[in-house]
């Protein structure tokens, strides 16, 4: 089971891989701005586990979160599912910056940030999937 921080866009790297193609509920993502967290619940696809073909529950929170800005988000039902591409960091003034957030279907969330402080956590057993994500070769 992953347990992963990340303080650097180097570590966010290494999240964002585990993360690739988790699927989120978008139900399942929450901002509480008085404690300035946003966080959400996913069930990421377990790249480290192949050649099987398996998921995981896991959690994503990230910490010091000044504001929350999406594109795309509004336009989707809040029992849909969107596959997470990936979870990048764009820097600001040191040492903040914006982490962006790109799923599926042209959907993004923008994170501003007082600094990167990021946590992921695997919550569960794996279970078998028949679905593989592949992105063309």
């Amino acid at each position: 089971m992953l347990r992963l921080t990340a303080k650097d866009s180097e570590d966010l790297k290494v999240i964002s891989a585990h993360m690739q193609d988790a699927l989120v509920r978008l139900a399942d993502i929450r901002y509480l701005a008085k404690s300035r967290q946003f966080a959400f619940v996913a069930n990421r696809f377990a790249w480290e586990l192949q050649p099987k073909a398996e998921r995981r529950r896991s959690g994503l929170h990230f910490e010091h979160v000044l504001s929350v800005k999406q594109h795309g988000i509004m336009a989707q039902a809040k029992d849909a599912i969107l596959s997470l591409l990936a979870i990048t960091f764009e820097p600001g003034p040191e040492p903040s910056g914006t982490v962006v957030l790109t799923f599926s279907a042209n959907c993004t969330i923008r994170l501003e940030v007082e600094y990167l402080d990021l946590h992921l956590k695997d919550l569960g057993g794996v279970w078998a999937t028949h679905l593989t994500p592949h992105h063309g070769d």
